[in-house]
């Protein structure tokens, strides 16, 4: 487990004059929480948590919390949950809990697919079907990703759950039949674009049918207002 230092200063006031004060002076309110802790108000860096998470990504980030000001001084948190604004441009709040190492902790960790199926190479499609999984292990044991070798795979073969070799200490809390991959045969993806295809000149059709409608209505109203 990686933990990436971050910089935070402690803060005594709340309410959302405090917060947009903060964020007019580029730093984002922000908030530690945990099971054995007192919530702890803080503020961060708004270009240095930027770059953390455009480096890292929101899901499965853990920190060391360098707090100035906290008699604690380093405190070891994840990344919980990033509120932003509606056009996705300007944090608004961080949650971050602080992690007891000695405990499980549920992760999302992304799926990596290695090799290339002999299903594939034969003609057939390679569904991804899950992306990113949820582990349950302790921090230090999570994994960067799980790597999921499909060399040997033919057409109609999938991967599930119980098929994906893992660490000993760490568990994929889903059912073990849950399908994460599969090999489908090409008429089949052949079908399900097709599918796509139809529905997508469907909605296009129904919006043409929208903006005709508008330019009617919007014709007779101006006859209306010629009147």
């Amino acid at each position: 487990m990686e933990l990436i230092d971050l910089k935070a200063e402690l803060r005594q006031e709340t309410g959302k004059g405090n917060a947009y004060a903060l964020r007019q002076n580029k730093r984002v309110p922000a908030i530690v929480y945990g099971a054995k802790i007192d919530p702890v108000m803080l503020s961060l860096d708004t270009t240095e948590f930027d770059k953390v998470v455009r480096d890292n990504g929101m899901q499965g980030v853990f920190l060391k919390l360098v707090v100035d000001g906290d008699s604690k001084k380093t405190r070891t948190v994840m990344l919980k949950e990033v509120q932003m604004d509606v056009f996705q441009k300007e944090y608004l709040h961080v949650d971050l809990h602080e992690i007891d190492m000695d405990a499980n902790v549920s992760v999302t960790v992304p799926v990596r697919v290695v090799g290339d199926a002999k299903g594939v190479i034969e003609g057939g499609v390679l569904q991804l079907i899950r992306r990113e999984l949820v582990v349950l292990c302790k921090p230090v044991n999570v994994p960067e990703d799980i790597a999921i070798d499909v060399t040997n795979l033919d057409i109609g073969d999938s991967v599930h759950v119980e098929d994906i070799d893992l660490d000993e200490h760490v568990e994929i809390p889903h059912e073990v039949d849950f399908t994460v991959l599969t090999i489908v045969p090409p008429t089949a993806a052949e079908e399900v674009e097709e599918d796509e295809d139809l529905l997508e000149g469907e909605v296009a059709e129904g919006e043409e049918g929208v903006e005709e409608s508008g330019e009617a209505a919007g014709s007779e109203t101006s006859e209306e207002a010629s009147e």
